[in-house]
This record gives structure tokens, sequence and C-alpha cells, in this order.
């Protein structure tokens, strides 16, 4: 149900994403910071629908490696669910990595309610000339052929890319391993004039030393890729982006329901160096 900005997280042509390998971002001279990022989560809206009385949780994130060895994305996301009748934990831990260079990206999700497992999703994907060709091995096997899709770092790289350039508005095509690891998603992302942090910004001195610089407020949509028409999205995603792809004050918007999400801790992790 739920997902990261980043390992939806956290974008190729003129508005839609897609040349494989020979894509501006394949190769990039990354800035993105290593670290581990914790936040607290908690409930900021939420519809008679939803069948919510109560949510909070945590989030941990921890982003790894280099242009050159790839990157790795550690991810949980638990949650305390409240529905006014009895209250349920849930817990997603997700594992990727990610080749830019060679096109390559490996992802594998488990999803516990009350710590049961309740899906497992394993698998790989490959960008081509054609599209994104994947092969999972879990919950069964099979191969999926795709549009050509960004993945998640490709996505974070592309937003700040366009966000240096001044560019507010642009579409593109992702694929996050996410669900049951078999479709695409589109995606409209609309970035802000970038800001200086404000005094009262509750989670800015968890930011660390950049957190005196300026930032991108970002936001999200996100849709399934068969859909037709005026398609409401999946889900949205609002956040403050720092250009080494550090982020803060999320909000993720489900539709019946809103979390909001406050960084707590952030930890700087050690810079791999290219060879």
């Amino acid at each position: 149900m739920f997902r990261s900005a980043f390992v939806a997280a956290l974008l190729a042509g003129a508005c839609f994403a897609g040349s494989g390998v020979t894509s501006a971002f394949a190769n990039p001279a990354s800035g993105l910071a290593p670290h581990r990022a914790v936040y607290d989560l908690k409930l900021k809206d939420a519809s008679e629908r939803s069948g919510i009385a109560g949510m909070y949780g945590r989030m941990v994130y921890e982003f790894n490696g280099s242009p050159c060895d790839g990157y790795t994305v550690s991810f949980r996301f638990v949650t305390q669910v409240n529905t006014g009748e009895e209250t349920k934990l849930t817990d997603q831990q997700t594992t990727t990595y990610e080749d830019l260079k060679n096109g390559n990206f490996r992802f594998l999700t488990r999803s516990f309610t009350d710590e049961k497992l309740d899906k497992e999703v394993r698998g790989s994907a490959h960008e081509g000339k054609e599209g994104v060709s994947v092969d999972l091995t879990s919950p069964d096997t099979r191969k999926v052929e795709l549009a050509a899709s960004r993945f998640p770092t490709e996505h974070m790289l592309e937003v700040i890319a366009r966000a240096k350039k001044g560019e507010r508005f642009f579409e593109s095509r992702i694929f996050d391993g996410s669900d049951s690891g078999d479709k695409t998603l589109m995606t409209t992302t609309v970035v802000g004039k970038k800001e200086m942090p404000k005094a009262g910004d509750v989670d800015a001195d968890k930011a660390g030393d950049f957190a005196r610089q300026g930032f991108w407020p970002v936001s999200i949509a996100y849709y399934n890729d068969a859909g037709e028409g005026d398609a409401l999205p999946v889900y949205r995603m609002s956040f403050k982006l720092y250009e080494n792809g550090i982020t803060r004050d999320l909000t993720m918007d489900y539709g019946d329901f809103v979390l909001s999400g406050k960084l707590a801790k952030l930890e700087l992790l050690k810079q791999s160096e290219c060879k």
C-alpha cells in the first residue's frame, strides 16, 4: 500500500522517460549524498471511507553507492493503524540495487501485517533500446516487457537536474518494482522556486549543515500507466528537496488518507569514490 518518493524513490526525452542506457542521466556526475534518514510519520487527514481512526509510524531510508558502483537503497516503512475496532501493525521492507551505467535494477519487497508475511516481490529489470525487461522470481516466475522507463535514482537525478534548469513541470514514466513488480507508473512533477529555510521549520535543524542551504518544494503525482482520460493519481507525494538528494517535510496523499513525515534523524554516510 505504501511507497516512498525515493523508492517510488525519489526521472529523458522532452516529456516522457525512456531511451535506456543512452539517456542523459545514465552516467551522471552524481552529487547525491549517501545517508540514512529517519522520518516520524503521523496521520494528517483521513476520510470516513478510509476506515482509519488513527495512524502513526516511522520510515527509515538508507541510500548508498556511487555512479561507478551503482546505488543501493534500504527502506523500511512501519505504521500502526487504528480502525476504531482493532489495531494493526504494517511493515514494508524494500531493498534495491540500481546500476545506472548498465541500465540494471534489482528489487525485493516484503510486506508484513502483525509480523506475518503477506507478500514478497522479487525480481530484476534491464533498460534496453525497446523498453524495460523485467524478470520476476517471486511470488511467481515470469518475464514482463514494459515501456521505456526511469528507475528510482534516475528519477531523482532528473528531478534535481530539471530543478536546476528552472523547469517547473514535466512528466516521466518510472519503474520501481513496487506492487507486483510488473507495471510502470506515469508521474507528473511540479517543482517550485528555490527557497531558503524559515524560522519555525520543524525538521530543518535535523538536516545537518546544509539545512541553511536552499531547497526546492517538489510535488509528484503517480498514475497507473494503463489509465485513460482524466485518471486520478494513485497517490501524491510532496517534499522539500536539497541538491544532494536529501528530503524533509514529507506529505503522502493516498486519496482516502494523508500522512505527514518529519525528519527525525539524519546520518551522512561515507561517500564511495569512483576508481
